[in-house]
């Protein structure tokens, strides 16, 4: 009879030790051991850790050949962008969002496309069959040649993918599968690291593409451990906020293509459709000028958008001015308004400073930096900017503006757009003119609030 021991794994990197201690020894993480109990039969260790049947021979690099992968087009075209064009045979990707935001919905309708061409299957361990039926009737989907199993344990699982062969699974969700050879509960550090190691095995072995849900915690991370998100090739979160129709998939991590990709859905009664022009989405229409407003043009992967940034200045009434922004770095406000201090001299001590950037999208990059200084200037002179204008760059503390990558691209957008004016760093000035756009090329933070006097 098999033996089961306690031991403790870190909720980070999975590590395992024998005793709790308050940080792991592996990761140096504070409380993140957690108990759980394992099996220590000799069958299910000689199972786990037996090596391949045919080891692969040492070959040099230079003899390898490099073959560019295939891949299988989803039916949608967000989402084959966000994956870059596809899935490749032998991927594993991990899908995380918040529940109900449409994860299951949108793998269903990519599903219900490839079944035409492919042979797909999509094991479901959080619904039944019949419920998965139900919104797929719900959807109007062809899935006549959907294969569908509803099953937790891993190894029917294993077994029924041997069988099927088919060319892309879907796992729903990887939090709710276990091993029989480990006697942990389902969701537990140890079977979700166990059952993802074997799925990721299987995938690599057979050609098939996997894709698999994962819950999120409500900091908003994948639950789990996080060698979770090492193991896979593709990682993507969905995004969107509850009392919107729009939905955003990003990608985290990408072996096959691009990171930062931006897929842009909007949720309908027939489900998730994607939106061809997403800087629409983030541009508020507005019938006269307003104060306090700049466009910008960002890079989200290969994509380029327009974002409005909005910003609002006003009197403070407390010892300590308030500086908040939304869908921006916090501590990059701080600095910026001490650049704008020093090198233009407008001072901002005795104000409230809000910044919001427009559709609840995230700007991380730096190119951020002069369109939120021109906001905040148009506010605080309560002047607007001229009609028509973008703006992009990035503002060092000497107060120099620098450029942006991929300038080139965020100028067509904004042309194509019809914005009129761009005001960019002078090392993003494009060689030939571009038809419709005026360029206004700086250098100099000051240089650039000159042009708006």
């Amino acid at each position: 009879m098999a033996k089961s021991r306690t031991v403790y794994v870190c909720a980070d990197c999975g590590g395992t030790t024998p005793k709790w201690q308050g940080k792991c020894p592996h990761c140096n993480a504070w409380n993140t051991l957690e108990e759980t109990v394992e099996s220590s039969s000799p069958a299910a260790a000689a199972h786990r850790y037996a090596p391949l049947a045919s080891a692969s021979p040492v070959r040099s690099l230079s003899e390898i050949e490099a073959r560019e992968t295939p891949r299988q087009p989803t039916g949608l075209d967000e989402f084959d962008r966000v994956l870059g064009g596809g899935l490749v045979a032998g991927a594993v990707v991990l899908i995380g969002g918040d529940p109900g935001i449409g994860k299951s919905t949108l793998l269903l309708q990519a599903l219900a496309s490839m079944s035409q061409s492919a042979n797909v299957l999509y094991v479901t361990g959080e619904e039944s069959a019949e419920q998965v039926a139900l919104r797929a009737r719900r959807l109007d989907l062809q899935t006549g040649n959907v294969n569908l199993l509803a099953e937790i344990r891993l190894e029917a699982i294993q077994a029924a993918v041997s069988e099927q062969k088919p060319t892309v699974a879907v796992i729903d969700s990887i939090q709710t599968l276990y091993s029989g050879e480990l006697s942990a509960a389902p969701g537990s550090v140890s079977q979700v690291r166990e059952c993802a190691a074997q799925l990721t095995r299987l995938a690599k072995q057979t050609g098939i593409a996997i894709v698999m849900i994962g819950h999120v915690t409500k900091d908003g991370a994948l639950a789990g451990p996080r060698v979770l998100e090492h193991i896979v090739d593709t990682v993507l979160y969905f995004e969107g906020d509850t009392h919107s129709s729009f939905r955003l998939v990003r990608a985290f991590k990408n072996r096959f293509g691009a990171v930062n990709e931006l897929g842009v859905f909007a949720m309908t009664d027939r489900g998730l459709r994607g939106v061809a022009n997403p800087s629409a989405l983030f541009l508020s229409q507005h019938e006269q000028q307003v104060a306090g407003s700049c466009v910008m043009a960002t890079q989200e992967g290969t994509r380029p958008l327009l974002v409005e940034i909005q910003a609002l200045v006003d009197s403070s009434h407390a010892p300590n001015p308030r500086r908040l922004t939304v869908g921006l770095e916090g501590n990059r406000l701080a600095m910026l308004l001490a650049v704008l201090h020093r090198h233009a001299g407008v001072t901002t001590f005795d104000q409230d400073v809000f910044v919001n950037a427009v559709g609840g999208v995230r700007i991380t990059e730096p190119a951020a930096d002069l369109p939120v200084l021109l906001a905040i200037m148009s506010s605080l002179r309560d002047k607007p900017l001229p009609r028509g204008l973008i703006a992009f760059g990035e503002v060092g503390l000497a107060g120099e503006i620098r450029p942006a990558p991929r300038g080139q691209e965020r100028l067509r957008e904004a042309a194509k757009l019809g914005f009129s004016i761009a005001l960019i760093p002078k090392a993003n000035a494009p060689r030939q003119p571009i038809e419709g756009l005026e360029i206004w090329a700086v250098d100099r933070l000051d240089a650039a609030l000159d042009k708006l006097r």
